[in-house]
């Protein structure tokens, strides 16, 4: 039998930084987890222990510090593209960099107050290679949204063990994590017009609520691919979506113990267990993603 090195990385990882902008009195807020990890010529450490061609995490971490101090931090995707542009170019040994960031939203209560936001949650992963071909997937995360009606579950498989009846009316809700990938950035060559990344997140974040409102669901399934279909159709800079869709039941309480009708008014909102959906949308002209989902 052979024992040879497989695919590795390394890197540092939930690396918490906060970026306050001060223009005069109203001052922004940015804060950001980001995760850097690296690949490459990194077979020598493994084997024999030789660090020569390891960049220590810690300088890792010190680089997201003066990049945020350095350019400030804009939209994720950009700040997640400098440092990934720069980790690459870091030394001969790094092939690969792969830069993720999530955002913590902070929503504004003065010039220089905040109040933390929902737990939704902005999400970006980058890669990048030596030979400069880049790769961005944006995201969200924590999502919820809810009809109170317009959804139906009926006409499903049933065997020996199914107790679960059919339903033409039910509350449908869910939280929402998506992921989806870019054509090419903005300023690529060949990008599918001008836009900004902030833009493009806004804009998916709204056609998903959108689609999930105004679908009539037959089933969760049904709602998630109209979701990602209206992502597809309506961004030409977005050519492949997933999305994982938990079924956050909500069961009717049994109010006949106490002499009471429940006309679907009264529900129990259930933690666990719970359905989880998942799926891909795709655009089927869009290239192979290679790494990007990693």
């Amino acid at each position: 039998m052979a024992v040879v090195l497989g695919p590795n990385r390394y890197g540092k990882a939930e690396t918490r930084v906060v970026r306050v902008t001060r223009d005069g009195e109203e001052h922004r807020l940015k804060d950001c987890t980001v995760g850097v990890s690296l690949s490459g010529d990194m077979r020598d450490v493994h084997l024999t222990g030789d660090n020569s061609a390891v960049l220590p995490t810690d300088t890792q971490k010190n680089t997201v510090y003066a990049f945020a101090g350095k350019h400030g931090i804009g939209e994720i995707e950009e700040f997640a593209r400098l440092l990934a542009r720069h980790f690459t170019g870091a030394g001969p040994s790094v092939h690969h960099a792969r830069v993720a960031v999530e955002e913590h939203h902070w929503e504004r209560r003065g010039p220089h107050s905040f109040a933390r936001a929902s737990a939704e949650t902005r999400t970006c992963v980058v890669h990048h290679d030596r030979d400069g071909s880049t790769t961005v997937v944006s995201g969200l995360e924590g999502l919820v949204l809810l009809n109170t009606t317009g959804s139906e579950f009926h006409g499903f498989a049933r065997d020996a063990y199914t107790t679960l009846a059919p339903t033409r009316d039910r509350v449908l809700a869910t939280a929402v994590t998506a992921r989806w990938r870019h054509t090419a950035p903005p300023d690529t060559p060949g990008s599918p017009g001008a836009y900004d990344f902030g833009e493009s997140h806004a804009a998916v974040r709204r056609c998903l609520a959108e689609a999930f409102a105004g679908t009539h669901s037959l089933s969760l399934q049904q709602t998630l691919y109209a979701m990602g279909s209206r992502v597809l159709e309506t961004r030409r800079e977005i050519c492949e979506i997933r999305l994982s869709l938990p079924n956050k039941h909500h069961f009717l309480v049994d109010l006949t113990p106490f002499g009471m009708d429940n006309d679907n008014e009264v529900y129990v909102a259930a933690d666990r267990p719970y359905g989880l959906i998942e799926g891909t949308v795709i655009d089927d002209a869009a290239p192979a993603p290679g790494p990007a989902w990693d």
